[in-house]
C-alpha cells in the first residue's frame, strides 16, 4: 500500500541541540517546533516533538533501537579505531540497543530479577546512604546538590545492591562517566575510543572476578540473582551478558538519576510554593519525582531508525531514516498536560514519557523513582538557599539534561 504524506514542514526556528541556549533551556525551542514543524527533517534525521508522534514511534517495533551500535561502528571506522570488539558487543548485547528476538530474550531473563519487590527492598539502603550524605553536609552548612548528594547516591545504592567489594566501588563512578560516551558516539574522538576501550576491559575484568566469587558463594545481591536466573527452558545469561547487564545498570542509570534529583531540586528552589507542599507533607516526595520527570526530564532525546516506510504526523519517513524523538518536548505538550510549563505537584503527571514507552521502557525506572523519592524526602528536612544566581548545565552530553553543579546553603527546617 502506498503511504501518502504531506509536503515537508518548515520550522520557524532551527533545531540545534548543541547550542548554549538549548542547553540552558530547550523548552522555548520545543514549543516553537511543536507549533510550526512538529515532524521535520534536519541534521540528517527526523525530529519529533509532539507527544502523540513520540509515543507512536516508541510503541512501533518497526523503529529499531539498534542505531547506536551501528553509529559506534561507523564512528570507529571513520577514526581508524579497529580494536573495538568488546565495545561493539556491549552495544549489540545491551537491552537498551537490542531489537527482538534478542531484546525479548534478554528482557525476559533480567525482568526476573528487576522486580518491584526487589527494588522496594532497597529503600532502607537508599535511606541510609542519603542520611549519611546529608549529615555530612549539615556539618559543613553547605551542599553541592549534584557533587555531594545527587551524584553519589544512585552509585552507592547500585554498589550496595550488587554487593561490590570496597576497592571496586571507588572506581565505578569514574568508569561510568567514561563509558557514557557510547550513548553518543558522534561526540567520540580517537582518544575517547581508546579510553572507553580501556575502561570497558578493566570494568569487565573486575566484574568477572565478582561473578566467579558469587558463583562460589551466592548471596541475595543483584549479581547472585542474575547468575541464578533461568527461563522455564533453562536459558541463562552468558558470562559476558551478565557483565554487560551490570555495566549498563551504571551507565544508563547513574547520570539520569543524578540529573533527575538535581533538576527536581532546582525546580523546588525556583517554585517555593511547591517546595512548601513537600516540606509540609513527606508523602509529596513521590509527586516531586513524577512532576520532575514530566517537567524537566533527564533523558531529553533518544534515537530510532525506521525499518520500513511509514507516515508519522503527516510526513513520510523512509526505511533507513534516523528519527530523533524529543521526550522533553513530548512531556510539555499542551494537548496532554494543561499549563505544561508550570511545575505543579498536584497535577499527577501521569502520561509522561521520561522513561520511554513500549518494549524499550526503562528497566531501571522504578529504581530511579525510589532513589529520587528518598532524596527529596531528605532534602525537605533542610532549608536550601542557592549560592549562585546562574546555573551551570553540563555540556558533555546533548541527550541528557542535568546541572554540572548546584551549590546551596542549608540549615535545618525549624
Amino acid at each position: 500500500m502506498t503511504v501518502q504524506a504531506s509536503g515537508p514542514a518548515r520550522p520557524r526556528v532551527r533545531f540545534n541541540p548543541f547550542s548554549a541556549e538549548f542547553r540552558c533551556d530547550p523548552y522555548p525551542m520545543y514549543r516553537e517546533l511543536r507549533l510550526s514543524a512538529p515532524v521535520h527533517k534536519t541534521l540528517g534525521m527526523w525530529v519529533l516533538t509532539r507527544h502523540a508522534d513520540v509515543k507512536a514511534v516508541l510503541l512501533d517495533r518497526s523503529f529499531s533501537a539498534g542505531l547506536i551500535p551501528q553509529l559506534v561502528s561507523a564512528r570507529a571506522e571513520r577514526l581508524g579505531q579497529s580494536d573495538v570488539g568488546r565495545i561493539e558487543r556491549l552495544g549489540r548485547k545491551s537491552l537498551v540497543f537490542t531489537d527482538n528476538p534478542d531484546h525479548a530474550r534478554l528482557r525476559g531473563l533480567v525482568n526476573r530479577v528487576f522486580t518491584a519487590s526487589a527494588v522496594a527492598e532497597l529503600r532502607p539502603v537508599a535511606t541510609a546512604v542519603a542520611t549519611r550524605l546529608l549529615d555530612s553536609a549539615r556539618a559543613a552548612g553547605s551542599l553541592d546538590i549534584i557533587a555531594d548528594f545527587a551524584g553519589p547516591l544512585p552509585i552507592s545504592v547500585l554498589c550496595e545492591w550488587m554487593a561490590l567489594p570496597g576497592e571496586l566501588r571507588t572506581r565505578v563512578g569514574p568508569w561510568t562517566h567514561d563509558i557514557r560516551f557510547l550513548l553518543e558516539p558522534g561526540l567520540m574522538t580517537a582518544a575517547d575510543f581508546a579510553r572507553v576501550r580501556e575502561v570497558v576491559e578493566e570494568f569487565a575484568a573486575a566484574l568477572a572476578e565478582v561473578l566467579a566469587a558469587r558463583r562460589r558463594r551466592p548471596g541475595a545481591d543483584l549479581i547472585s540473582r542474575l547468575c541464578a536466573t533461568r527461563t522455564g527452558g533453562g536459558d541463562a545469561l552468558s558470562e559476558e551478558e551478565l557483565i554487560f547487564v551490570c555495566i549498563m545498570c551504571f551507565v544508563a542509570g547513574n547520570e539520569t538519576t543524578k540529573s533527575l534529583i538535581g533538576n527536581g531540586a532546582l525546580a523546588l528552589l525556583r517554585h517555593p510554593d511547591q517546595a512548601a507542599l513537600l516540606r509540609n507533607d513527606p508523602e509529596n516526595a513521590r509527586a516531586v519525582v513524577a512532576e520532575t520527570l514530566r517537567y524537566d526530564c533527564p533523558l531529553q532525546l533518544t534515537k530510532r531508525s525506521a525499518t520500513r516506510d511509514v507516515e508519522v504526523g503527516g510526513q513520510l519517513i523512509r526505511a533507513g531514516d534516523q528519527v530523533l524523538v524529543c521526550l522533553g518536548a513530548a512531556n510539555r505538550d499542551p494537548e496532554i498536560f494543561a499549563e505544561p510549563d508550570r511545575f505543579d505537584l498536584t497535577r499527577g503527571a501521569s502520561g509522561h514519557l521520561a522513561f520511554g514507552h513500549g518494549m524499550h521502557g526503562c528497566l531501571g525506572g522504578q529504581l530511579a523513582e525510589l532513589v529520587a523519592e528518598v532524596a527529596f524526602a531528605h532534602l525537605r528536612t533542610v532549608e536550601m538557599t542557592p549560592l549562585a544566581d546562574e546555573f551551570d548545565w553540563q555540556d558533555h552530553s546533548f541527550i541528557v539534561r542535568g546541572l554540572r553543579s548546584l551549590p546551596v546553603r542549608i540549615r535545618d527546617v525549624a
